[in-house]
């Protein structure tokens, strides 16, 4: 690590496979928190450069504790947070109306870091049991189509990590980690970013992963279809923008997306949405984060066809039914 140290405060960057080495080393414990401290700093004085979050990445990838759900084919919808909106939990509860549909849901996730309430609060409010326990997530994408897998069941080295991260007391690179290394490596994934240069480079890590990727950030700056403005879209060698408009839909006012302020008026917007009595602003918000993720594994269908999906899907109580499923 001293000559990592050096190298970097040179001024020189790190290649996919240092990046790599320089992150496994220290989620193996083989560096002092001062010197980790240190390694940190460095992405706080210079922007990171896309390699080496790649290396990041993989080094976050090959240490966790991997379970193989490949045979259910899974998506992920899941956004870095950090955009400082507030906003209720519109990815997860889109994960129940993708699954509603008839896909398979491996969401990763974590409590919340700025936000009031992150996936696995309100999913741990609503009496969802976190395990990492390979049959328990089985069971569950049998009966309702959907798993969780809550990051610090999966992650052990995080145990070397996160007392240094606490101890700073300032956003790194591992704030926008977090979706990049979902354990059960599914087959599609859905990816919100808070702003640009992590749409940069969340695009160019992915391109060079083999899995099924979209990528969104509204210009407002959401991580995810918000509907309050338009929004910057890719997937796999292609970019555009996508208006409310383009699915059927009308713009939203922000303050209709507030999560409220605690885990208790989250949850209640939650069942709210799934029992068909939130606003429809609520509901729309959902509904087009539930269609990207269905357009990306139909692409052939339409943006408005996959909002027809993922509206029947919730008016029917499909959605309702396999939350109901995994929580006893």
């Amino acid at each position: 690590m001293k000559d990592t140290l050096q190298y970097l405060f040179k001024g020189n960057k790190l290649t996919r496979d240092q990046a790599r080495n320089s992150l496994t080393e220290v989620g193996k414990g083989l560096h002092s928190e001062a010197e980790f401290a240190s390694f940190l700093t460095v992405y706080k004085m210079r922007p990171i450069e896309s390699e080496e979050l790649a290396g990041f990445r993989d080094a976050m990838f090959d240490l966790s504790t991997k379970v193989d759900l490949s045979e259910y084919n899974g998506i992920d919808v899941v956004g870095t947070g950090g955009d400082g909106k507030n906003t209720f939990n519109i990815s997860t509860l889109a994960c129940f109306v993708i699954a509603g549909t008839g896909l398979n849901v491996t969401k990763h996730g974590n409590y919340a870091a700025s936000s009031t309430t992150g996936s696995s609060n309100v999913l741990e409010y609503l009496g969802y049991q976190f395990s990492n326990d390979i049959s328990k997530l089985k069971k569950d994408l049998d009966e309702g189509g959907f798993c969780f897998l809550h990051a610090p069941l999966f992650h052990p080295a995080f145990k070397h990590i996160a007392p240094v991260r606490k101890a700073l007391k300032v956003p790194t690179f591992f704030n926008i980690l977090g979706p990049m290394i979902n354990p059960s490596a599914p087959k599609y994934q859905l990816l919100g970013v808070n702003n640009p240069e992590n749409f940069e480079h969340y695009r160019k890590v992915y391109e060079t992963l083999d899995i099924n990727f979209a990528i969104v950030n509204s210009n407002d700056g959401y991580d995810e279809i918000s509907l309050t403005s338009e929004a910057r879209y890719a997937t796999r060698g292609k970019e555009t923008q996508l208006a409310p408009a383009d699915f059927g839909l009308t713009t939203i006012e922000p303050a209709k997306l507030h999560g409220g302020k605690s885990v208790e008026d989250a949850a209640k917007i939650f069942m709210n949405v799934l029992n068909g009595n939130a606003t429809e602003e609520q509901t729309n918000a959902v509904l087009a984060n539930a269609a990207l993720g269905l357009n990306l594994v139909y692409p052939d269908k339409t943006l408005k066809d996959c909002i027809s999906m993922a509206r029947e899907s919730l008016e029917s109580g499909k959605a309702l039914q396999k939350l109901k499923a995994v929580i006893k």
